[in-house]
């Protein structure tokens, strides 16, 4: 748990948004620090946030939705003119992986350009990987289950997407990402965990609390909430913690940097 810090750089949902950037999650475990989702601005806020370019691990990318990766291109021009120098490796569906390296070509960010090897690995569901002395699962979700059925006949990709399990010295944090339902997360709350970060965008909020209900789960983080939601997000902060008594629950807001003590 030794200085854990999650900083949230964009918490918002699909839509356009004046007061919320879109998903954007930087993870800090010690040493180790990595991306989950690279939504637009990502690259400001890396640049605001003071970080050195060489100090990100790894990027986890959970979808191709573009409010997940609309600012991935962006922050690889930004590593090219700040001049980073470390390797990195992109964890990302595989369906992405081509089409994600032709975009960068048609942007001119060509490989011969960057000063340090970039590298993109398809992630594999319930397979581990480390990062230093931090683990990352991902696991599947149903998110893109509803548009695999009407569009996979005209469009064959997998349409996959992801959640991730943290595990560092005991430390437990599981992060939704985009689901298709509640019961999505299954394989991250089968343990106890410390934080559960968790989307309000894609079920009812009543359909989780009824399915968290009794879970031993510390902290509850809310992110990608609908605008509705967002709006009366007191009144479903209210209604999480009568429906999950002993557990700490907020909204996580743009900005923010939370700590597990």
């Amino acid at each position: 748990m030794d200085a854990f810090c999650l900083k949230c750089f964009g918490v918002g949902d699909g839509w356009p948004s004046a007061d919320r950037n879109h998903s954007a999650f930087l993870y800090r475990f010690g040493p180790v620090s990595f991306l989950i989702d690279c939504g637009e601005p990502v690259g400001r806020a890396l640049k605001a946030s003071g970080m050195s370019y060489d100090a990100l691990d790894r990027i986890f990318i959970s979808h191709l939705h573009f409010d997940h990766i609309g600012g991935f291109f962006m922050l690889t021009q930004g590593f090219w003119l700040e001049r980073r120098r470390r390797e990195l490796t992109v964890h990302l569906p595989a369906e992405g992986i081509a089409p994600i390296r032709q975009m960068l070509d048609a942007g001119y960010v060509f490989e011969e350009l960057l000063a340090f090897p970039m590298r993109f690995e398809a992630l594999e569901a319930g397979r581990p990987i480390p990062v230093g002395h931090v683990r990352v699962t991902p696991h599947p979700t149903t998110h893109l289950a509803g548009l695999r059925a009407s569009f996979q006949a005209r469009h064959p990709q997998p349409f996959c997407a992801y959640s991730f399990l943290l595990e560092a010295d005991g430390l437990r944090v599981a992060h939704s990402a985009d689901m298709g339902a509640a019961k999505d997360l299954e394989p991250l709350v089968r343990e106890p965990l410390d934080l559960l970060v968790c989307e309000l965008a894609h079920f009812r909020p009543e359909s989780l609390f009824a399915y968290l209900r009794g879970r031993p789960i510390r902290r509850l983080v809310f992110i990608h909430a609908t605008r509705a939601i967002w709006d009366n997000r007191e009144a479903t902060r209210q209604a999480a913690a009568d429906a999950l008594p002993g557990v700490a629950v907020s909204f996580a807001q743009d900005g923010e940097e939370i700590r597990l003590g």
